[in-house]
This record gives structure tokens, sequence and C-alpha cells, in this order.
């Protein structure tokens, strides 16, 4: 039997008498559908929690819509510029073993550069630009959860907070809060300041907990290649640094960010051997991993995946760099990324790409 959609899930969540009972059964007895069914329960209260007005209880969805599309698309930026408080950060913590995160972070260890010895780490990747991926709700039910294939451990977490100014900003963080030159049309008044520091995390390979996995899902994975069990990668971002002006209600209007773009190190496994593995994985939708192949010959991409249904991606030249371009299919948003010199810089939005793009090309 086939799995049951990622609608079918969330009703199994919101409403469980419009499941059929061959559904419910399925989902019962599988562990990926078991999987996925948690994550679309923990999805459910974070919409829920952002659908409420803080101490009132009711629903703005007017407000929380614009909330929800100006967020940044990633789900690896949301901690590096909203406060955190500790229920925050465990729900962050739990983010990164979801499906849809993991699948950024198996795409960041898909792509790199050329390799180099340093403090027994083998450097594989260092983004130097962006590149879209495009995925969909399908996709990322199929991607498996790296925590699947071994065990990933968040070592040191960013601690994103406000601060006073841009200048408290440049000091914990020691990058330059990019200085917008004009604020388009709409936008007035002074912006808040987010810091976060460094987010660490490591990923250990392990051949016995991946071949569970895989019998689990009826499975049969390629063999390991000679020293990745029990290797380990080491992947790093940040810190970061955003500006950010705001409605009245809260509802973010324009957000100029920085942040020290991803580099993933390996205990010694080359890059290709990791590259390789990771794409012979069962489970891996064709298209996407067509898509990663593409992207792989090009030293320091970092894949960014796109939710193809909600989102158009192009590219355009921010003083003589090309950014990637992002525009919800609704018109509601959009967001314009780009890197150099390893820092990644974004400037999203309720505005139009091309307000957004002369945003950027006037910053200081």
């Amino acid at each position: 039997m086939r799995h049951p959609t990622e609608g079918v899930l969330r009703r199994l969540v919101d409403e469980p008498a419009g499941v059929s009972d061959a559904d419910r059964a399925h989902v019962a007895t599988c562990p990926s559908c078991l999987r996925a069914l948690d994550d679309a329960r923990a999805d459910a209260e974070l919409v829920g929690a952002a659908l409420t007005s803080a101490g009132t209880g009711t629903v703005d969805t007017d407000a929380a819509w614009a909330r929800f599309s100006a967020a940044p698309a990633t789900p690896a930026s949301t901690p590096a510029f909203r406060p955190a408080p500790a229920a925050a950060r465990n729900r962050w913590r739990t983010a990164v073993r979801r499906p849809a995160v993991a699948a950024l972070g198996a795409t960041v260890l898909l792509t790199g550069a050329g390799v180099a010895a340093a403090n027994d780490w083998l450097p594989i990747f260092q983004a130097e630009r962006v590149d879209p991926v495009q995925v969909t709700s399908a996709d990322l039910v199929q991607i498996p959860d790296l925590s699947a294939y071994g065990d990933l451990q968040i070592t040191r977490e960013p601690e994103p907070e406000e601060v006073a100014d841009a200048a408290a900003a440049q000091e914990r963080t020691g990058l330059e809060v990019p200085e917008v030159g004009e604020l388009p049309e709409g936008v007035t008044g002074d912006p808040t300041y987010q810091a976060a520091g460094l987010v660490e995390a490591t990923f250990t390979f392990s051949a016995d907990k991946a071949a569970q996995a895989a019998a689990a899902e009826g499975e049969v994975l390629p063999p390991s290649p000679a020293g990745l069990d029990g290797s380990t990668l080491r992947i790093q971002a940040g810190p970061g640094v955003a500006a950010m002006w705001a409605q009245p209600t809260g509802v973010p209007t324009l957000v100029v960010a920085r942040v020290g773009a991803p580099t993933v190190a390996s205990s010694g496994v080359p890059f290709e051997t990791v590259r390789d593995h990771l794409l012979s994985l069962p489970g891996l939708p064709d298209g996407v991993a067509q898509q990663l192949r593409s992207l792989s010959a090009d030293a320091g991409t970092l894949p960014l995946p796109v939710p193809a249904e909600l989102v158009t991606s192009s590219t355009a030249d921010v003083d003589g760099t090309e950014a990637t371009v992002l525009t919800s299919r609704n018109g509601l948003f959009a967001g314009v990324v780009w890197v150099e010199d390893g820092v990644m810089t974004g400037v999203a939005g309720t505005l139009s790409a091309d307000e957004l793009l002369s945003v950027a090309r006037g910053l200081r």
C-alpha cells in the first residue's frame, strides 16, 4: 500500500474522523508515516501558537499570514534572527531533526569545494553562492531524516537576542549590520536589531543504524564506503545580525540580515565519498537527486530548498554578485539572497521583488 499523503496525515491531527480505516491502519504500523505524523503534530502546534495573538487567545488571520509570509524561507535561518526563550530553543532542537530541515542539511553535504587538511578536520565545503533546488511537499515527506543514518548532535546554539542598536549587534558578532540607503515606500521608522552567535552541529555516520532504518522501509542500502562508518561531519554557520522594520502590529515589513555562510568539515572522509554515498541512499526523490547531481560539480554552491508550489526563483545582479530572487506565487512576499566573501546577505519582506532588489543594491 502506498504511504498516505501529507494531507491525510494532517487530517489525522485536525480531523481524525475524516481518515479512512485503511489509512489509519497503515500509519499505525509504518515507522516512516509515524515520524511524519509527529512532524504534522508539531507543525500544528507551531501554527496554532503563531495564529494566536499574544495575551488575547484570538486569531488575527491577516496578521498571522503576513508573519508567515515575511519569515525567512529556510528553517535553519529562523533561530538566527528571532529571540529564543527556552521553549523556542527546544522547538528548534526538534526542528533540525525534521525531514524539511534534514533535507537542507543533506543538500549542504552534497555540494562543496576542494579539500585541505587543518586541525585534524578536512574542510569539504564552504558556501560561495546559493542556487535554488525545487522541492515539493511530497519530496519533503519522502526525504529521509538524517538521524536515521547516524547521530545528529547540536554542539553549539546561536542564542539569538534583541540588541539595542547596530553597534551592539556588531560588537557581539563581528559582523556589520547592512545599512539601508533608502527605505521603500511604506516602510518607516527605526528598525529593531537581532544578533546571534555561531551554530554548530555534528553528524556521525552509523552503518548499522542506517541499515536498520532502510530495512524498516523494505529497502537495502548500498555498501558503505571504507572509512565512512563512524566518521563525523561538522556543520557550522553564523554568527548573524539582522535589522527589522515592522508594522505597529509587529508584522515584519522588511528584514535585512547578514550571516556567516555555512561550512562543512569532515573527520577524514573526502567530499566525493560523502556526496556519492548520500546520493545513492534510497528515499531521496529522483528529481531532487538529479538537481543535486547537477549542482555538485559547482564548487561552493549551497543548495537552497524552494517549495515549488509556493515560490518561484530567478537570478539577478547585486553589485556584481549573482543573487537568488525568491517570490511567492501569491505576490505577498519576496526575498533576495547572495553570498560574498564567506558571508550570506538576505533582504526579505512583504514587498515586491523589484523593491527588495532596490534595497539590496543600495546597501552600504
